[in-house]
This record gives C-alpha cells, structure tokens and sequence, in this order.
C-alpha cells in the first residue's frame, strides 16, 4: 500500500483552496469588464472559473463579497503602478506624464485590467482616491511651479482623466498601438499648458520603461500598408 504523506496533504490544501479563490476573482474581473456588476450570476462566475458552485461560498458569502476582493486587488494594482513610477521621478509634470503612461500601456498589456479599470475607477471609491490624491497632489505642485497652464487644478484634473480613460478603452478594444500613446501622454501635456516641444520630450522619456513591444497584428498591418500601395 503507498505511504500517504500528510505533510504534503495538509501543503496541498491551502494551495488549492487559494488557486480556486483566484479562479474566481480572476473569472470575476473578466465579467465585470463588460457588464455591471448587478448583471452577473454566481453560476456564470463558476462556470468560467471552472470551479463547482459550492466552491464559491467556501471563499465569498455573495457577489458583493466577491466583488469586493475584486476592488481590492485593483486598487493594490493601482496603487504599486502609481508608486513605481512616482517614486523615481523628482518632477511633478513627469510624474503625471508617468502614471499617464503606465495606466495606458497596462491596458495595451493587458486589455481585461484596461476595460474593468475604465469601467470600473469612479464607481469604487478606494479605487478612485488611489488615484485622485496622487494626481491632484502632482497638479497642485506643478501649478504652483508655474509649469502649467493657469488652469484649476479642479480642471488639470477632468483633462487629465478624461483623455486617459479613453485611451484606456480603446486600448482594451485594441484600437490602440503601442506607437500611440507618446503621442497621448505629448496631447494631455499640451492641454494642461505646456509648449509642444517640452510635452514631446517628457513624453518620450516617459515611454521608455513604460511601453510593451509592439502588438503583432498592429505591426503587420502598418508594414502591409506600403507593400500594398506599390503593388498598385
């Protein structure tokens, strides 16, 4: 008869138990990037999780439970991209120029996190605020330095958002390249005041760490464009 090694057994248990909850929450994301939350069904959550119905309540009371632990770990992730960038950067025009780029090519890594986040920001409050106290702390510096527009902050603040939810979209719809968003990061820095060639130039040196490779399809498609055009 084979030993059992109960050692491992018990090793296994939480390892399980942890996999299945991030089923769910990882199926729950996917959900909630295309509906609300009132238009979704614990069965659904299950099924594309592939777990049994019963293992829901083994870690959720009800969809509102889930839900929350959805929140959470999309303001963590909101949160450390937020941080990264800040941390490194002295200059609060760059630090908004940063975080701009870090949240546009997070969605074009990712287009799930890009549609639940451009859903999702101002309905969670503890999403909204990890983002609303840093940027608005980033305006406030900047219009203080004078390197801004003689704008509110208030507005600095709609301008800022309002561009980079957009962008969030289209790039969770894939409408967006990677090639593209310098040229957001440059449009949003302009708008807040800045001259041209400054907004051009942080926003390069923002796109450095911050953009993924190309996307295959989009690459093809701009490289066909040419060779189609001579054949004709």
């Amino acid at each position: 008869m084979a030993r059992i090694d109960m050692a491992r057994r018990a090793e296994m248990g939480p390892r399980r138990r942890a996999k299945s909850r991030s089923e769910l929450v990882q199926a729950a994301r996917a959900l909630l990037s295309a509906r609300s939350a009132d238009a979704i069904t614990v069965e659904e959550v299950t099924s594309k999780a592939g777990v049994a119905k019963g293992t829901f309540y083994i870690h959720f009371e009800n969809l509102d439970d889930l839900r929350a632990a959805v929140i959470e770990e999309l303001t963590t992730e909101f949160d450390g991209l937020l941080q990264v960038h800040r941390a490194a950067v002295a200059d609060p025009v760059e630090r908004i120029a940063s975080g701009c780029m870090a949240f546009v090519a997070q969605a074009l890594r990712d287009p799930v996190w890009g549609a639940l986040s451009a859903r999702g920001i101002w309905a969670c409050p503890p999403v909204a605020r990890a983002v609303s106290s840093r940027l608005s702390e980033d305006l406030h510096h900047a219009i203080e330095q004078g390197r801004l527009a003689a704008i509110s902050a208030e507005l600095g603040f709609d301008i800022v958002v309002g561009v980079v939810l957009q962008a969030m979209r289209s790039a969770s719809e894939r409408k967006l390249a990677s090639q593209d968003v310098p040229l957001i990061v440059s449009a949003v820095l302009r708008a807040l005041g800045l001259a041209a060639d400054e907004a051009d130039r942080i926003a390069r040196r923002a796109s450095k760490p911050a953009i993924p490779e190309p996307d295959s399809r989009h690459s093809r498609h701009r490289k066909e464009q040419p060779e189609q055009h001579e054949r004709r």
